[in-house]
């Protein structure tokens, strides 16, 4: 099981009097976060992309890249790649390039976004969000995987002979996850692929997150990708803790309350019982991060969203720490001892990816069990013949 941090980068003011960051601290917060994430033994850290106020993650690369030379074993992420609004050849060239920065360490979690007002500033119309997304997708694919293209869309000038450079590392693209809330063609999309699901669940109850879990498994199975349990199955979640829980939400109130997104809408204590959102103790939180598999089975990985509504560094970093230190161990425990043989535990890393023949499906080579024990069982031969 793969634990991380993501970020929206959202910069709003403090609530409670404390100075608020400037664009340039926020940014130099989130690459701390980044930091402390591998300092205290998490696997994954996640930004994510906005092209509006008030949120100042436009690059997601750019902070990326500098986390990757600053780093050695932390996956690094997005917790949302537009492809909508990105021409897929520059999504192409640019994590083609933050592959081969982070020596592998990377993936992407494909989204359409949740700002209208940004498609029209990239020539875009929102009314073209799901057609965008897979026509985007399948020509990023195709420039990952293929040489001298020539391709002709409905949303972007045709390609005549296009080469991608630079190539994706070792020939081999990144993992990709589709994120989606509510949208059943982008699990749809994932499925049809192979590829992971993210549901970014922070807004919405348990019970339709796993519905949509549940229809990308059964389509992920109906495509022959694998078992509907071997999918590879990512979620949001986002928590505040201390010692006690009554110290927990007295704290975060404010900022909960003031927050761009859900703040001036429903009570902390309604938010809370109808997300995943939990303002507690760490037990607490270590808790309902359980019952998340309960609802929607064995999944691959879990980030959390520490770093919004304006909290402060100092206190951020804390969190983290927390987070790291008691609560992931106790999950990772509970959650290797749960998972039934043949779930994957963790997402395709960059290794396992350029290990396989071309082509192949990392499900079928990767997560069969018999698979397994068959590669076991030959890299012991190869390794007495040396």
């Amino acid at each position: 099981m793969e634990f991380g941090i993501f970020t929206v980068g959202d910069l709003t003011p403090d609530p409670t009097g404390r100075r608020s960051q400037t664009e340039q601290e926020r940014l130099a917060s989130i690459r701390k976060y980044a930091l402390k994430a591998e300092e205290v033994g998490l696997d994954v850290f996640a930004q994510g992309e906005h092209h509006n106020p008030p949120f100042v993650v436009s690059s997601p690369t750019t902070n990326l890249a500098w986390i990757a030379a600053k780093t050695e074993r932390i996956t690094l992420s997005t917790s949302t790649t537009l492809i909508t609004t990105n021409d897929p050849v520059l999504i192409a060239e640019d994590y083609s390039m933050l592959q081969s920065v982070s020596d592998g360490r990377l993936d992407l979690i494909m989204g359409r976004g949740n700002t209208g007002p940004v498609y029209p500033w990239f020539g875009k119309d929102i009314r073209s969000g799901i057609p965008l997304a897979i026509e985007n997708y399948h020509l990023l694919r195709k420039l990952w995987r293929e040489e001298d293209i020539t391709w002709e869309g409905q949303f972007r000038t045709p390609l005549r002979g296009f080469t991608l450079a630079p190539r994706p590392l070792d020939d081999t693209p990144p993992f990709v996850w589709h994120g989606s809330i509510r949208s059943t063609e982008i699990a749809e999309q994932a499925a049809f692929y192979g590829d992971g699901f993210f549901h970014n669940n922070i807004f919405w109850n348990i019970e339709h997150t796993a519905q949509m879990v549940q229809r990308y498994r059964e389509r992920f199975e109906a495509y022959g990708h694998g078992g509907a349990e071997q999918a590879i199955v990512g979620l949001g979640g986002q928590a505040f803790m201390a010692e006690t829980e009554a110290e927990a939400k007295r704290f975060f109130r404010p900022y909960f309350d003031n927050a761009p997104v859900y703040g001036h809408g429903p009570s902390l204590e309604d938010f809370t019982r109808q997300t995943p959102l939990t303002v507690g103790t760490p037990e607490q939180v270590i808790e309902r991060t359980l019952g998340f598999a309960d609802a929607v089975g064995d999944y691959q990985r879990q980030l959390f969203l520490m770093d919004h509504a304006g909290l402060p560094e100092d206190v951020v970093l804390e969190q983290i720490e927390i987070l790291g230190k008691e609560v992931v161990p106790v999950l990772r425990q509970e959650f290797a001892r749960r998972r039934p043989t043949g779930v994957p535990d963790h997402a395709p890393t960059h290794a396992e990816l350029a290990a396989l023949p071309r082509d192949a499906d990392y499900h079928q080579v990767i997560s069969s069990p018999v698979a397994r024990a068959q590669q076991a069982a030959q890299d012991s031969k190869q390794e007495a013949t040396r």
